[in-house]
């Protein structure tokens, strides 16, 4: 059987939809970027907002339209939360929710899975392993549910209760990960700091990463996104070691503590400043990230400026903006004094231009420095070589035109220069290029 994937929202939802290729490849399925090849399609959908879930329609549609005689294999939140809505949409065949989602592959397929075969002795297992595409960072899910009760998010109906995969699973996956040929590994989860709390563990994360750095080979270690409260003691302390990369992406929300409360969200600007503060000192080289929402239930003209200094003080490398999405279900949407769409999108305005002032800031920082960067991609060509792109540890884009692929090696480059598009222009050294090209006859 041909099989396309297509995947939306959260980085989790790709490590879902990597998994699930690795276990049509174990089955013997064939996968395919293209829709008209396919004879199964499987779209991995998202809810976070009233977006995601036209996009979620809006990609069932068209591989319907692309090709009429597949069967699509519908899952995900969206799948989750409104199965009644999916069902009926042409094409559908399979509606499979978040708790069913492991066994979807037996599901469609009507076979026991398959176990993966060992790297050394299949090499056409390793090569479905790297996956369509033949990315270089590998998402692996260690956690999955949410046991917060965020006022905004649906979160918690979609995926459950907090659960932690086991230790041993976790690294016995990785190792997996690293002998397909991955050399970049990204944990994640839906609350990813509260790894372990439901198996009575409550530094699991610490003791994850430590077990990772010490039984596995990883050249890299990312962690996806780490709501800012209840991190395990001395965490950070663990990014002594340089395969963990240095890029925290930290939730933040809202800049106001009265806006905080209202979400339920459990960090204040003292709290989240103190673990800015704890996170810069051990690396001052950290890329931290957070997300906010604009135009929460009650959000006044004062709470937004409120949070648009808190934020700005933060100086934070990148910046994802939201405009509160109501949805149904949530403690929001019962919430006074909805604030009108034309607000939203005006303060959203407001952040996206401190974020894009943020984003060159930083990467203006590291002009002149070295830095390790994973080679992910190849996006043209000149007389003067190929265009390799990939991402410093601290996850700053990389553009370096050479007359080799370089496409994931991990090479320390020189950083000298920016260019409009906020990608570092990156230089390496005569010396390198011979031993790349060495290698490479």
């Amino acid at each position: 059987m041909r099989v396309h994937l297509k995947t939306l929202g959260c980085r989790l939802n790709q490590s879902e939809m990597d998994s699930l290729a690795r276990q049509f490849a174990a089955n013997g399925d064939a996968l395919t970027d293209s829709p008209a090849e396919a004879d199964l399609m499987v779209v991995n959908t998202c809810a976070v907002t009233q977006e995601a879930v036209r996009s979620s329609r809006q990609s069932i549609h068209r591989l319907h339209r692309a090709n009429p005689t597949a069967k699509i294999a519908v899952t995900g939140c969206y799948a989750h939360l409104a199965p009644e809505a999916v069902r009926p949409m042409a094409g559908v065949a399979y509606v499979i929710d978040n708790h069913a989602k492991e066994s979807l592959v037996s599901i469609v397929t009507g076979a026991p899975l398959a176990a993966p075969q060992p790297f050394d002795r299949e090499p056409i297992a390793r090569q479905a392993l790297i996956g369509v595409g033949g990315r270089t960072r590998a998402f692996l899910k260690v956690q999955d549910g949410c046991d917060r009760h965020c006022t905004f998010c649906l979160t918690r109906v979609a995926r459950g209760k907090g659960r932690s995969r086991p230790i041993a699973e976790v690294v016995a996956e990785a190792q997996q990960l690293v002998a397909g040929g991955y050399r970049e590994l990204v944990l994640t989860g839906v609350h990813l700091g509260s790894y372990g709390h439901d198996l009575g563990q409550p530094d699991g994360l610490y003791h994850l990463l430590r077990a990772l750095l010490s039984d596995t080979d990883a050249p890299r270690l990312r962690l996806s996104s780490l709501e800012p409260w209840d991190l395990p003691p001395d965490l950070f302390k663990l990014w002594e070691d340089r395969r963990l990369c240095r890029h925290l992406h930290l939730p933040l929300q809202s800049g106001c503590d009265a806006t905080l409360k209202r979400m339920a969200r459990r960090t204040t600007q003292a709290s989240f400043r103190a673990l800015v503060a704890e996170a810069r000192a051990i690396m001052p080289d950290v890329a931290l990230a957070t997300d906010v929402i604009v135009g929460f239930p009650g959000e006044s003209d004062a709470e937004f400026a409120i949070s648009r200094a808190f934020i700005e003080e933060m100086d934070f490398a990148a910046l994802h903006v939201f405009r509160y999405s109501l949805r149904e279900g949530t403690a929001a949407a019962r919430l006074p004094n909805q604030v009108p769409e034309a607000l939203k999108r005006q303060r959203a305005d407001a952040l996206l231009a401190l974020a894009a002032q943020g984003a060159r800031r930083f990467a203006e920082r590291f002009i002149g420095q070295r830095r390790p960067v994973l080679w992910e991609a190849i996006s043209g060509a000149s007389e003067r070589g190929f265009v390799n792109n990939g991402y410093t540890d601290n996850f700053l884009r990389v553009r370096c035109v050479v007359p080799h692929v370089l496409s994931n090696l991990l090479t320390d480059v020189q950083l000298v220069g920016l260019a409009e598009d906020q990608t570092l222009i990156g230089a390496l050294e005569a010396a390198q290029l011979a031993e790349i090209g060495a290698s490479a006859r």
